[in-house]
């Protein structure tokens, strides 16, 4: 992500805004005149460029809000200020961790390789050493620092709710110890594992991975996020939001129970150690 992309907590600020200001029945250019702003102002901040203090006031203001109902659109101004952890480090992360960080429950699918949270710095390691663009190692540690942070929702006292769908393919590379890792993973009452094997046959799953990130406080919404070759994207379109969900609730229908996910990762984990040991004997002298 970079520095100046807007949070989820900007975006939904600059949604609420721009929802206040439908509601009291003022166009951009409209507000724009009786605040002394350029109309480009207004559109900047309604889609997640933070006001100033005195600007969100004034906004509020305008927008016919009554100063005793001031207060919860204040607390939302000053939490979108707020800095997150993962700030300090130099990240691409097209804006998910922010979503991530903020999110009660999440959802995801996944093709081609296990889910950030419950990776290995092991697997990522070798992932990055496997990649086009050679990064350095500052970069690459900075990278599994996060993602060893991130993974702390998951046993945090009020617990990120955790639920991953992973295609047999995205297990290709696993080794025995990132196997057995998912398998401690999935043992919290908040983490549910399922493997999607090839058996299954031709499924939704094959337009590709996705991810579906539900929040807390009723008045955000849920928000799609998915990855492709030139950035991501996050839809919070209610209808295609939906489309995913229920998507994913049959993905989950096709996959392996979470116990015969267990089974099954059980196995594959065993199969990874006894080639391990064939490898090693090999090798001796």
């Amino acid at each position: 992500m970079t520095r100046n992309e807007p949070t989820h907590r900007m975006r939904r600020l600059g949604e609420v805004l721009r929802e206040l200001r439908r509601r009291a029945g003022l166009s951009q250019q409209e507000a724009a005149d009786r605040l002394n702003y350029d109309h480009r102002k207004i559109s900047r901040i309604e889609k997640g460029q933070k006001p100033d203090y005195h600007g969100m006031r004034a906004m509020l203001d305008t927008y016919g809000v009554p100063f005793s109902q001031w207060e919860p659109y204040m607390e939302m101004y000053a939490r979108a200020l707020e800095k997150g952890w993962w700030t300090k480090y130099d990240l691409e992360d097209q804006g998910y961790i922010s979503l991530e960080h903020d999110a009660s429950k999440v959802s995801d699918f996944q093709v081609t390789y296990i889910p950030g949270l419950l990776q290995t710095p092991e697997y990522l390691r070798a992932g990055f050493a496997r990649a086009r663009v050679q990064r350095s190692r500052k970069w690459i540690d900075n990278q599994v620092e996060v993602r060893m942070l991130r993974q702390e929702r998951l046993t945090a006292n009020e617990p990120l709710r955790f639920h991953t769908i992973m295609l047999e393919s995205a297990l290709a590379q696993a080794s025995e110890a990132q196997l057995r890792h998912i398998d401690k993973r999935a043992r919290l009452d908040n983490v549910t594992v399922q493997v999607l094997t090839h058996a299954a046959g031709p499924n939704d799953g094959q337009m590709g991975p996705f991810t579906v990130l539900d929040f807390p406080a009723k008045a955000d919404r849920s928000v799609l996020y998915v990855e492709h070759a030139a950035g991501a994207q996050h839809i919070e379109d209610p209808s295609k939001v939906k489309v995913a969900r229920l998507t994913f609730t049959h993905l989950s229908k096709l996959a392996l129970s979470p116990d015969e996910s267990a089974d099954w990762l059980g196995r594959l984990a065993a199969e990874r150690s006894g080639t391990r040991c064939h490898r090693v004997a090999e090798e001796q002298p």
